[in-house]
C-alpha cells in the first residue's frame, strides 16, 4: 500500500514522502496514528493544500520538544526494586516504570515515548533513549538498585553492587579460624 507520511516516521520518511508500506502496518499504525493518509489523488491534492499548515504544526512542535529536551538533558531517574544477590531483579523494569519516574521527577512523558527494547532485569545503570517528538529524543540515566543506599553509591561510581557468594563464604571461613 502507498501511503503519504504527516509526519517523519523512523527508518521509513520525512514528512509528504510517498512510501510503500505493507498494508497491515498501515492499517494497524500508521493510519489510526495519523501518520499517513492513504496515497489516493484526492488525499495527494488534501496534503498539497494542507502542506503549509502541517509543516508549521511540526515546526512549533519540534521547538517545543527542543525546549523541554533542553531542561530534561542529564535526566537521571533512579527505579528501586527488590533483587537477589546476584542482581538479577525478581520483576523487570519497563517503559511504563521509567514513564512514571520520570513523571514524578517534573517531565510528562508517555511509555510510547520510552525507546526501551528489552526490560530492564540487573540492577545497575541504564542509559536510553526517551523520544519527545520524531525528529527529537534525549538520552536518559535509568538507575535501579534495591535501596536509596545503594541507589546513590551507584550513581558515584556508576558500577553495581553484587554480594559475592564466595566473598562471603570466605570471610566466614577466616572468621571461624581465627576463632578456633
Amino acid at each position: 500500500m502507498d501511503v503519504i507520511l504527516l509526519q517523519r516516521v523512523e527508518k521509513l520518511g520525512q514528512m509528504g514522502d510517498v512510501v510503500k508500506v505493507k498494508d497491515v502496518f498501515a492499517r494497524n499504525f500508521l493510519l489510526p496514528r495519523k501518520k499517513a493518509l492513504r496515497a489516493t489523488a484526492a488525499n495527494k491534492a488534501l496534503f498539497d493544500t494542507q502542506r503549509a499548515q502541517l509543516e508549521a504544526q511540526n515546526l512549533a512542535q519540534r521547538a517545543e520538544a527542543e525546549k523541554v529536551a533542553e531542561k530534561m538533558n542529564g535526566l537521571s531517574v533512579t527505579i528501586l526494586r527488590q533483587a537477589g544477590d546476584s542482581g538479577q531483579l525478581y520483576g523487570s523494569v519497563s517503559a511504563r516504570d521509567i514513564a512514571e519516574a520520570a513523571t514524578e521527577a517534573g517531565f510528562t512523558i508517555n511509555r510510547g515515548q520510552v525507546n526501551l527494547v528489552l526490560p530492564i532485569k540487573t540492577i545497575g545503570i541504564s542509559e536510553l533513549q526517551v523520544s519527545l517528538h520524531p525528529e527529537v529524543a534525549v538520552t536518559v540515566k535509568v538507575n535501579v538498585a534495591r535501596s536509596a543506599s545503594e541507589a546513590e553509591a551507584q550513581a558515584g561510581t556508576g558500577e553495581a553492587f553484587f554480594e559475592q557468594p564466595e566473598a562471603a563464604e570466605a570471610a566466614e571461613a577466616e572468621a571461624e579460624e581465627t576463632e578456633a
